[in-house]
């Protein structure tokens, strides 16, 4: 495997590892409905997000967030769980900012970021330690 395969991989199983494990103690530990409680509901009911929107998107994260990691981990759609990620790294963004306007995203959302660009943007082809990479090979 070439040196970009190498980063690839590392890259992926890394940013896999982030959300996936966040995903399992989002939906295992606290729960979806706990998640949208103290993430969503309680934090933004101050704000134009309809309360209804903030459950329905509280209560979804976590779902998207294990399986789109669990995606990652195995090398399976990569770009579909590279996009699904992509959006809920905006989604956090603008969250974020919506309630603290100068909010830093350099510790938390950046690095994700930049994990995800890594991967989205070295070659899929070489990153040979991926079932996508071994259903395209059959």
């Amino acid at each position: 495997m070439s040196h970009r395969g190498w980063v690839r991989f590392f890259a992926r199983f890394m940013l896999g590892l982030i959300f996936f494990m966040a995903g399992w103690h989002k939906c295992f530990v606290m729960t979806p409905l706990g998640h949208a409680r103290f993430y969503f509901t309680g934090p933004y009911a101050d704000t134009w997000i309809p309360h209804w929107l903030l459950l329905v998107t509280g209560t979804i994260v976590p779902v998207v967030e294990l399986i789109a990691g669990a995606q990652l981990l195995v090398g399976l759609r990569v770009r579909d769980a590279l996009i699904a990620l992509g959006m809920i790294l905006l989604l956090v963004t603008y969250g974020h900012l919506l309630k603290e306007p100068l909010f830093s995203i350099i510790d938390h959302i950046f690095p994700r970021f930049i994990l995800l660009a890594i991967v989205f943007l070295l070659p899929a082809e070489e990153d040979r330690f991926s079932l996508d990479a071994w259903l395209s090979a059959r």
